[in-house]
């Protein structure tokens, strides 16, 4: 039987959950406070520890640390007073595992006693060579990228919210994938969010969901982002992005881990861990009033520095490689990087990061001539001149400000107008034109599609 520690100065507390875990065929030990705790802990077993925050003789975040140095294989839980969100989060950035608060409810409780022992009973590395899983895996060998996988590795055992920091680019909805694939909500669903895409006449009933008749047009009940969640992993991009009243409405769904839908009566119990990200600063975000303070300290419980790619350019052969054989396809054109290209590439800043690695070599390897891009077929945009400044001597090619958006923008086009050029140089017969630009029907149909050029 899995043994769970109880600490709690209060005997009706404790027997109520001794009952609860005995009732889950799970054992368990209780001690009055942190000195009887330790000393457990340095006689028995554990696979959980539920402790108190307040106890006579200390703290439950004291006991969180000393697990946390001890026994960091067993996750802590600690349960807090009615809206003591302070605390709470004081807790997770400690290292405890998840919080519950009194009175508490039980079915609460087991789910995450549940959740725990998962994370208990899971090895750390749970790295897999399965092809399903080899397009999400974080490639590189790099200072950086061991640091991160390291730390991923630590917050996946864990049901604390994440602030992941990063540029554009830098493959954040990749790490938030990664930390709830090693996490114990694997088996559950992971639902991301573009923030910014939703319109914000739409944004509460797609986040909290409807009732049929609520609105004009709510012809029949609609579950929310948070309903579709329950029970795993939730990755809000560009969280910067929602509007002040969106902020208050999503500051109370994760402090009360509950919603309501538009047009019920109650509220609905949701059980999600939240990931957040955005390329903006959000503590000037914060400053400017753009983003709400308390917010702000609720989703940023724990944050993660992605490294941009410049920072860990080591890496760079590994992921183009990877790239390149999956802009190849099942094709028997393989593509390839000239020493003299992985060069070039290595003298590149990359303001727009992985994305525009790889739109770089997508391109490259529509326009090359065979299947060895060189440094030639690069064509890397050139950012000396200042932003929106024209070149006098070509007037065909403009300056490129290393704005993501710009940059990227700049690329389509750039794509977008060779292929036409052969197009209608072949009178749009795609055979033909496949035949000009050097590559196969298949790519030349793939480029199509994704220019939307069909």
């Amino acid at each position: 039987m899995k043994n769970v520690l109880v600490v709690d100065d209060e005997p009706d507390i404790r027997e109520l959950l001794e009952i609860t875990l005995s009732r889950m065929n799970l054992d368990s030990h209780a001690a009055a406070n942190v000195r009887e705790a330790k000393s457990l802990l340095d006689n028995e077993q554990f696979d959980l520890c539920l402790t108190d925050m307040k106890l006579p003789d200390g703290t439950g975040i004291e006991l969180v640390e000393h697990i946390q140095d001890q026994f960091p294989h067993i996750p802590v839980a600690v349960i807090t007073a009615f809206g003591s969100m302070e605390a709470a989060i004081k807790a997770l950035k400690a290292g405890a595992f998840d919080f519950v608060s009194k009175p508490i409810d039980l079915n609460i409780l087991r789910g995450l006693v549940d959740s725990a022992l998962k994370v208990a009973s899971t090895p750390i590395d749970k790295t897999t060579d399965s092809e399903a899983k080899a397009s999400q895996k974080l490639l590189g060998e790099s200072e950086a990228m061991l640091a991160l996988r390291q730390k991923i590795d630590k917050l996946a055992r864990s049901q604390a919210p994440v602030y992941l920091r990063g540029e554009s680019g830098v493959g954040k909805e990749l790490v938030a994938t990664q930390i709830h694939q090693q996490g114990p909500r694997a088996n559950s669903s992971f639902v991301p969010v573009n923030c910014g895409a939703i319109p914000t006449e739409l944004m509460e009933s797609e986040f909290f969901g409807h009732l049929k008749g609520s609105f004009t047009g709510a012809m029949s009940d609609k579950e929310g982002l948070f309903q579709a969640a329950n029970g795993g992993t939730l990755f809000l991009d560009e969280i910067a992005e929602l509007p002040i009243h969106m902020q208050v409405k999503l500051l109370r769904a994760i402090q009360e881990k509950a919603i309501k839908p538009i047009g019920a009566q109650k509220e609905i119990p949701v059980d999600i861990r939240l990931l957040s990200a955005t390329h903006k600063d959000l503590a000037a975000e914060v400053k400017t009033g753009n983003f709400r303070q308390d917010l702000y300290y609720r989703i940023n419980v724990i944050e993660l520095n992605i490294p941009p790619l410049r920072e860990r350019i080591t890496d760079l052969p590994i992921l183009a490689n990877f790239m390149l054989s999956r802009i190849s396809g099942s094709n028997n054109d393989k593509y390839s990087l000239s020493d003299d290209a992985i060069e070039k590439l290595k003298t590149y800043p990359f303001p727009g990061n992985i994305r525009e690695l790889e739109n770089i070599l997508e391109r490259a390897a529509t326009l090359c001539d065979g299947n060895e891009i060189t440094a030639n077929d690069l064509d890397l945009p050139d950012s000396k001149p200042a932003a929106g400044v024209a070149d006098e001597t070509n007037p065909d090619e403009s300056s490129i400000s290393l704005s993501v958006d710009q940059l990227e923008d700049y690329l389509i086009q750039k794509e977008r107008k060779a292929i036409v050029a052969a197009l209608e140089q072949t009178r749009w017969n795609k055979t033909a034109a496949a035949k000009l630009l050097g590559i196969t029907f298949r790519q030349l149909r793939y480029r199509l599609q994704k220019l939307e050029l069909e």
